[in-house]
């Protein structure tokens, strides 16, 4: 019988390409059923830490109701309906089973295209696509818009409007050639402003504002009750900003053209931030702008659980868009528009 230390000792002869795929199909095998178990319990948990809630009518008076496939399945006594623990979820009427959700979203975390994510988890890029934003759906939701207190530093980062995946008869405008950005210099309606502030905890607000420049007012409806009453704002010199202060009753510290900082009060993390994330969103090649919130919210949820393992932020990846009762259809993502604050 083979023993562990003859096991390794062949490993250890292994070129580390052989190594490394060793290590990839335990993890696969081993790592990836023992997080299915946690998943489930941690779903139930979370999604029912207040007690059974119906998805359907949000009544609370609930009970058991037989198993299906070995799935705890509940029936609701206000509106008779039937459901189970991932009902109305991310992954509810999957016909592939959890472990393949599992290794997409690792896939995901990793930054890879759609089509690469297909193949890694062999489904169809169709499919790949649609699963991407079911879970940034849920996630969006999950996430909520957030809030910021203490010392805040608010600025914007500006992306142009695409049609991307939108055929051309449908569209408002000529198709772009590939490459080509805005066609107006400076601040057009042809590009999205996201609104982002970011406090010293590193508590994240990232949104859809406007299209062209933003004005006092869609700052004031982005961030009104989001915004400790006892903050400081750091900005730039943008007059907006003056009159949103002025209107929030918030001490505002303008950081003048050509400094970079004045004491503590700075602008450098949020810009630091815009940098990071304009260099993250080069890798999709272009982004339709009716998806560009799920994309803001992925890479808000990448930075809140950055310093935790791969294995899990997986996980938790997974169990976060499980909790929310968010389930699209394919004909609504056709019919998706752009959400702005």
């Amino acid at each position: 019988m083979t023993n562990v230390s003859s096991v390794l000792a062949e490993i250890e002869n292994l070129s580390l390409y052989q190594q490394t795929q060793i290590l990839a199909l335990l993890e696969e095998r081993l790592i990836s059923g023992s997080q299915v178990t946690q998943i489930t319990k941690d779903v139930k948990e979370m999604r029912f830490s207040r007690g059974k809630v119906c998805p359907h009518c949000k009544g609370e008076n609930i009970l058991r109701n037989g198993k299906y496939n070995n799935k705890q399945r509940y029936i609701c006594k206000n509106c008779k309906k039937t459901f189970s623990d991932f009902t109305n979820s991310a992954t509810y009427n999957s016909k592939k089973t959890l472990d393949k959700w599992i290794k997409y979203a690792k896939c995901m975390l990793n930054g890879y295209s759609i089509r690469k994510c297909a193949e890694i988890v062999e489904i169809n890029i169709a499919t790949s696509f649609f699963w991407r934003h079911k879970l940034l759906n849920c996630i969006s939701e999950f996430l909520g818009v957030g809030s910021v207190d203490g010392v805040v530093e608010a600025d914007e980062v500006f992306f142009a409007y695409s049609y991307k995946g939108t055929k051309p008869i449908n569209m408002p405008r000529p198709s772009r050639k590939r490459g080509k950005q805005v066609k107006k210099r400076g601040i057009s309606k042809e590009q999205v402003c996201v609104g982002t502030a970011l406090d010293r905890q590193g508590n994240l607000i990232i949104e859809l504002l406007c299209t062209g420049r933003m004005t006092s007012e869609e700052l004031k409806r982005l961030y009104i009750n989001r915004i400790g009453e006892d903050s400081i704002l750091c900005t730039d010199s943008h007059k907006s900003y003056m009159q949103f202060a002025e209107d929030m009753e918030l001490e505002h510290k303008r950081i003048k053209r050509g400094k970079h900082k004045e004491d503590i009060y700075h602008i450098q993390h949020i810009n630091s931030l815009h940098s990071n994330l304009k260099r993250w969103m080069s890798r999709f090649n272009g982004v339709a702008t009716k998806y560009l919130n799920n994309y803001m919210k992925w890479h808000k949820w990448i930075n809140t659980f950055s310093s935790e393992k791969e294995s899990i932020r997986v996980k938790n990846f997974i169990v976060h868009s499980n909790i929310s009762h968010n389930y699209t259809k394919i004909k609504e993502f056709k019919n998706s528009q752009p959400i702005f604050m």
